[in-house]
């Protein structure tokens, strides 16, 4: 009996221990599984990168010498005796530039010597090392950020061969001086740690393995319990018996957790270093190594931004021990030790989330999912970063002053969006006051009434039937309409006053609700409706008279589409932010044609445009004229919707096309109309980037001609003060002013002529 009952005992614990052998078996080989299938994922995932134009160099270009040292600094160019690639030397207006190895999208450009000649204007010319003048040169691309990254963590992945052999060597010194050798788990270095910290009260040292790090951080949680580092070091024991060395410290370099940017988490080494020091990693110098390897024990503790003091020390302590194990030599780590951090401000590499979002919004509609899941895509976009710069300064600068002249206690919010009008491209794009902050894209997504931003619309309606022209009468008086629920309809002027006739151009400069509405009514709104969509909306406006004074949602990305075909002549061209799709191997992705298309009949639309620069001459617009540069001529309106909710401005300069929206996102009046609050941010960003004024060829089919610009008629600045210049079609008969027909001696003379050129000819 008793043997009976040791029997069963016996078979009771061996099946509990088979048990749990067997439960210790099957989470192992579960811990393997994950190790394995998703340390493959992580070893050749690479986040998708994305580059702004480069910016190319030749004589003419207007960049002070000032300004080119800024872009090179942009770039993580630093000032250096020594000639290495990604370094430059300034002799007043000459310098020395070492370019760094650039991939563009279809080439790739080996380091080079660049001598570049500028002065407070312009640069006036570039030769390479031989002395030989070269007709242009781009910088690298500017790398703005990463798409569908691994598991919503940026990163910038270093392959074995671009890793400094500094690097590896400073790792295993500091973090794991056993790395060739052990299994994946140290005892002698938990040991060795724990001796060490005790003597230094704090700590100094860690006993946990490379590799159990890099389990740590792509793995597990932050929890510190016993069962969590049993998993860590079993974990770490598996990857070493399937990964090689070189496998596991690349992995590191690329994986391990550096500091926060933001919402943005700053992983690996290649990231760190154009985080910190606004350059690649190959780069490097001693102390800017031992400054990273440091501050993996702490990114928060000891980040170098808001911790100067504890990272210089934690960085010498690396010195210390890279000398020590004779990694470096010991005058070397002096010397190094003896240097100033050297972190660039936030500036190289900056975060665009806006145009970003745009970017990817593009990829998805115009690109095939599968091709985008590729790893190792460069994307080349036309994002220029001087313009993004102008823009962010802009809504820093402008916001908080009109915050304060309203005395609203809360902000107000905004969009701006720049084009190139001729190819459609957006080179600048921001969706919020806080420009670096993701979040909601105003630009994209944020669908407010337009205002006044319609009323060119109308007005080129009406050119096109050829009855209209800029000094055709209109009456700015009442209007009354009859809706079709049977109520009426009363429109007013923004000032309350009605001012009778009027000319056409005046009453678009001037926005003159009540004249507007008139033309409208007998243009009609169907042929309105319809121009929204021939110039590019995707959808056309409901057809309700209140559509004439701007009762249609639109948001800035649509205005901005819709009034790049007036800038453009009236040609369409849709709008776009990606260049080319560039996978690991060199070659591009096939991408949609960028087709152009007739929106609006070209003649209509220059005489549209000559009356929208009286906008900024006389209009609602002249007061944003001020800060603009001397003789730029420059086109654009002012939009402000019910209530003073919404403050609008599109304009366009001879290169730029910029719309502005100035709001609250709860739809709550600004007190703002467009002139007082989206103009002033408008300005301020042509002010810087719109060089080139509008100066569009005129048809042969118009004629110029002198009006008053209060009346229309015909006349010139000895009858009457206000004269302007605007065109008409060709032969079309005008009504001269009484004071000054046939007086005219201009117009006697053209009159005499036109009767001898009828006499001499048959």
């Amino acid at each position: 009996m008793n043997h009976d009952r040791k029997s069963r005992r016996r078979r009771i614990f061996l099946g509990a221990l088979l048990a749990v052998l067997a439960a210790v078996f099957t989470y192992i080989a579960w811990l393997e599984y994950v190790v394995t299938s998703e340390f493959k994922d992580l070893q050749w995932s690479e986040p998708t990168q994305v580059y702004a134009r480069p910016l190319e160099l030749h004589a003419g270009l207007q960049l002070s010498a000032n300004d080119f040292e800024q872009e090179l600094k942009r770039l993580g160019y630093r000032t250096s005796r020594s000639q290495r690639p990604g370094t430059y030397r300034r002799r007043g207006s000459e310098f020395d530039v070492d370019l760094r190895k650039a991939r563009f999208a279809d080439r790739i450009r080996e380091p080079s010597l660049l001598r570049v000649l500028a002065d407070r204007r312009a640069i006036h010319a570039i030769h390479n090392s031989e002395g030989r003048e070269l007709p242009g040169v781009p910088l690298e691309p500017l790398l703005i950020g990463n798409l569908f990254r691994v598991r919503g963590e940026d990163r910038i992945l270093v392959p074995p061969g671009d890793v400094p052999k500094l690097l590896p060597a400073a790792l295993k010194a500091v973090e794991d001086r056993n790395f060739d050798t052990h299994g994946g788990i140290d005892l002698k270095a938990i040991l060795r740690a724990a001796q060490a910290n005790l003597r230094a009260g704090r700590v100094e040292q860690g006993g946990s393995t490379l590799t159990q790090q890099l389990v740590k951080s792509y793995f597990l949680d932050k929890s510190r319990s016993f069962s969590r580092k049993l998993q860590e070091a079993i974990m770490a024991m598996q990857l070493e018996s399937r990964y090689t060395k070189t496998q596991l410290m690349t992995a590191y370099i690329n994986e391990i957790y550096l500091g926060q940017d933001g919402e943005r988490a700053i992983h690996g080494f290649g990231l760190a270093s154009r985080f910190y020091f606004g350059k690649p990693i190959d780069e490097l110098e001693l102390a800017e190594v031992a400054l990273l390897v440091g501050i993996v024990r702490g990114p928060s503790y000891y980040n170098p931004r808001t911790q100067p003091e504890r990272a210089i020390a934690r960085r010498n302590f690396v010195l210390a021990r890279l000398a020590d194990l004779e990694v470096v030599t010991e005058k070397e780590a002096a010397a190094a030790a003896k240097t100033p951090l050297g972190v660039v401000p936030r500036v190289a590499g900056n975060y665009y989330p806006a145009y970003l979002d745009y970017v990817r919004r593009e990829l998805e509609r115009d690109y095939d999912k599968q091709d985008l899941n590729q790893t190792g895509l460069r994307v080349f976009t036309s994002l220029d970063p001087r313009a993004q710069e102008a823009v962010e300064r802009a809504v820093d600068e402008e916001l908080p002053r009109l915050d304060a002249r309203q005395k609203k206690k809360r902000g107000l919010e905004s969009a701006l969006i720049v084009t190139l009008p001729e190819s459609g491209e957006v080179v600048a794009m921001v969706g919020g006051r806080k420009s670096q902050v993701a979040g909601f894209n105003r630009a994209l997504d944020a669908r407010r009434p337009i205002g006044s931003l319609v009323k060119p619309i109308v007005y080129l309606a009406a050119l096109e039937t050829g009855l209209y022209h800029a000094a055709s009468p209109l009456n700015d008086g009442p209007v009354e309409v009859r809706l079709a629920d049977g109520k009426n309809w009363r429109p007013q002027n923004f000032d309350r006053e009605m001012l009778g006739p009027l000319p056409l151009v005046r009453a678009l400069a001037d926005s003159r609700n009540l004249a507007t509405v008139q033309l409208g009514l007998e243009v009609g709104l169907t042929p309105i409706a319809r121009k929204f969509r021939a110039l590019g909306l995707d959808r056309e406006p409901a057809q309700v008279p209140s559509l004439l004074l701007g009762a249609v949602d639109l948001a800035p990305i649509e205005v901005a589409q819709i009034y790049n075909a007036l800038a453009n002549g009236g040609r369409h061209r849709a709008l776009r932010a990606v260049q080319a799709v560039a996978v690991s191997d060199g070659s591009l992705l096939q991408a949609p044609p960028s087709e152009m298309r007739a929106a609006a009949d070209a003649i209509a639309v220059y005489q549209l445009d000559r009356m929208l620069t009286e906008v900024m001459i006389r209009g609602t617009g002249r007061a944003g004229t001020a800060r603009l540069p001397a003789g730029l001529v420059t086109a654009g309106k002012t939009g402000t919707s019910s209530d003073l909710r919404d403050s609008w401005f599109a304009g366009f300069s001879g290169s730029h096309l910029v719309v502005v929206w100035v709001g609250h996102d709860d739809n709550a009046p600004t007190g703002l109309t467009g002139s007082q609050g989206a103009l002033p941010l408008w300005s301020n960003v042509m002010s810087e980037i719109g060089q080139k004024s509008w100066q569009a060829p005129m048809p042969a089919s118009l004629e110029e001609a002198r009006i008053s610009y209060a009346s229309g008629l015909v006349t010139d600045p000895d009858c009457v003060e206000d004269v302007i210049p605007v065109v008409v079609p060709r032969g079309t008969p005008l009504e001269y002013a009484d004071d000054c027909y046939p007086s005219d001696f201009d117009t006697f003379a053209e009159r005499i002529r036109d009767w001898w050129e009828r006499l001499t000819t048959d």
